[in-house]
């Protein structure tokens, strides 16, 4: 294992990262707020990484799969160490409630433990926004685009530990040219959405806050209702369509810029609209009948909340936890479901369903015909049966973590929705559920070593499992 290579990585991450946490400063200086203590630790920061690097110039950096592996995983720690700093120099939560906070913002799964956001300085405001917005596509992805400076080799192998969904496609001759032209589309589709939001009544600030956290699909708001504080049909129809958009594979979006449309016409893209759009009119029916509201106002709430859970973005704009138990349960369904693979959305992803149902047919169709050769295609292409086996291998960790987390939660004395639905915002990256951690509801009423807990739920998540995991098996630190 080269250890050198993967803190020399780190070293560098933890530079870019500090360049992008000054802008913090800049919103403090804009509101006259006390940026001292921020500004303290941005340099601060910056020089201890930009030491590591220095100490390790003479290092050549090689990534295999192994050192990219664990890098991925000691990154995730040090961005859990670095954006709860300011949040413990600004606030007075616990050091714990800090580092879930921040996990939860660069995983994008927006849960929150702050009661009171609204009170929190805008320096804080902004800074839990931009770790949604970094964590978003992935910061291992502005790595890769710009580890093309220092090295050429291994971007690939890091890439891959990254990157979410079943494959990974490359579009431009080389893999840090596709990142940083992914990084350009993410940053063109934050750039319309804050305008937008601005020409509907959002000001500045806040369009770009709501920005940075819908095209991540995080879900951390300026305002304790969250959308709801704004009385807008245009905020609510533009967060929903942006929502859809951010959890549809950014691939597609970077074909339709070399005039290629091919990647809004995949299997998983039809489903992903398909089932969106099955569970938004089956909501507002149900909604519309039970609370006797027009059609108009449950068709815009339900489609916005079908939106936000389904893309693990979290957004709220009434509380649906206290519509009917018929209404949840459409919800809970939205919430297994997740986005497309390679957008920023969690979950499961549409994909992995349109896999595992064609493999479960397959073999209803084997059965009754032994000797037939049968495999499984996706958009006209056969897959290898390691992608299969990698799919159905994830859905069990997927549902083991889960689980395991939802005993634990349970164990604690909580409700079984609680628990169920706690367990699946964490590891879906989700941000609110229901009962207790509603979306009316936040997190701080868990202990310290609970919030440590449902951290590591949020990094495997964020990871899909395999990640985390396979540091826990001997045949990863064996030597070959």
């Amino acid at each position: 294992m080269d250890f050198k290579s993967i803190f020399k990585l780190l070293s560098f991450i933890g530079m870019t990262l500090s360049l992008f946490f000054s802008f913090t400063l800049l919103i403090g200086l804009i509101y006259g707020e006390a940026y001292a203590n921020m500004a303290l630790f941005v340099s601060s920061f910056f020089a201890l990484n930009a030491a590591m690097w220095l100490t390790l110039r003479g290092h050549s950096i090689k990534l295999g799969i192994k050192e990219s592996i664990l890098a991925v995983n000691l990154l995730w720690l040090l961005l859990g160490i670095a954006g709860a700093v300011p949040l413990l120099l600004y606030t007075d939560i616990t050091p714990a409630s800090a580092f879930f906070e921040a996990i939860s913002g660069f995983t994008t799964t927006g849960a929150t433990v702050f009661t009171d956001i609204e009170s929190l300085d805008k320096m804080i405001l902004f800074h839990r926004s931009l770790m949604h917005w970094l964590g978003g596509m992935g910061i291992i992805v502005l790595g890769v685009g710009l580890l093309s400076l220092i090295n050429p080799t291994g971007s690939l192998a890091l890439f891959k530990a990254e990157a979410t969904g079943v494959q990974m496609e490359k579009l431009t001759p080389k893999i840090k040219h596709t990142a940083m032209s992914l990084w350009g589309v993410y940053i063109l589709l934050t750039l319309l959405d804050t305008f937008l939001l601005k020409l509907f009544g959002m000001g500045w600030f806040d369009a770009l806050n709501h920005a940075f956290s819908t095209i991540s699909t995080g879900g951390f708001s300026t305002k304790n209702s969250s959308l709801g504080a704004f009385d807008s049909d245009g905020i609510i129809w533009v967060t929903t369509l942006f929502m859809i958009l951010s959890g549809i594979n950014f691939l597609a979006h970077l074909r339709l810029f070399f005039r290629d449309g091919s990647g809004y016409r995949s299997e998983e893209v039809k489903w992903y609209i398909a089932l969106f759009l099955l569970m938004s009119i089956l909501l507002t029916i149900i909604h519309a009948d039970l609370s006797g509201e027009s059609i108009y106002y449950s068709l815009k709430h339900s489609m916005f909340s079908v939106a936000s859970v389904m893309t693990t973005t979290g957004f709220a704009t009434v509380d649906y936890g206290s519509w009917s138990n018929l209404a949840i349960s459409v919800l809970f369904v939205a919430m297994l479901i997740g986005g497309n693979a390679g957008s920023t959305a969690g979950g499961v992803k549409v994909i992995r369903y349109v896999i595992i149902f064609k493999t479960l047919f397959s073999e209803f169709k084997r059965i009754l015909h032994p000797s037939a050769i049968l495999y499984v295609f996706v958009d006209g292409n056969r897959l290898k049966e390691r992608v299969l086996s990698l799919t159905f291998g994830f859905f069990v960790l997927y549902i083991m973590t889960v689980a395991a987390l939802t005993v634990y939660i349970y164990a604690k004395g909580l409700d079984v929705m609680t628990a169920l639905s706690g367990a699946l915002a964490m590891v879906g990256n989700i941000g609110p559920g229901f009962s207790k951690v509603g979306p009316a509801e936040n997190f701080a009423f868990f202990s310290d070593f609970d919030k440590i807990v449902l951290s590591a739920g949020m990094i495997v998540g964020r990871l899909e499992c395999y990640t985390v995991f396979i540091l826990f098996t001997s045949a990863f630190w064996k030597r070959f």
